[in-house]
């Protein structure tokens, strides 16, 4: 007797999965976990790129979370569509621009981190931002790299 249950199949005891386990959609939980391990990991590149740059100035704990969290919403919402537009650009500088749109929204996440008084994140110029912005990205796809268990893909 064989019957199949939740993406597995049993055939006479010996059990096989069906299809693959990554075109599953994640729990609400997971995704949630998900979030969180993205945002520790963003909010230790900011930490290290204000430590290795010194143009980035970033002071406490509160305002290292808050700054990766202000970075991380303006790189799931406004960074697609700005990569979109530049992609023309992108291409004839085969890939550098990227750079400059990742200095960007370091730039914009300072700014808006400016308006704020609790926060304490500032940059002083284009320069610092720029190599601030490779450090953090080095240092997110490394980390998240690790973090990743063997087999698993980005969800």
């Amino acid at each position: 007797m064989s019957r199949i249950r939740g993406g597995r199949l049993t055939l006479r005891g010996v059990h096989v999965t069906v299809g693959s386990a990554r075109n599953r959609r994640p729990a609400p939980g997971e995704r949630l976990v998900g979030f969180g391990v993205r945002w520790a990991l963003l909010s230790l590149g900011v930490w290290v790129a204000a430590w290795a740059v010194g143009g980035i100035h970033l002071e406490g704990w509160e305002s290292t979370l808050i700054v990766a969290l202000i970075l991380g919403l303006l790189n799931a919402t406004i960074r697609p569509l700005l990569f979109w537009l530049s992609l023309p650009l992108t291409c004839l500088t085969f890939g550098f621009f990227v750079l400059v749109l990742n200095t960007a929204m370091l730039g914009l996440t300072a700014w808006i981190a400016g308006k704020f008084d609790r926060i304490h994140f500032a940059i002083d110029g284009f320069w610092d931002a720029f190599w601030g912005a490779i450090i953090i990205s080095l240092v997110a796809w490394a980390l998240g790299w690790l973090a990743r268990p063997a087999g698993r893909s980005r969800q």
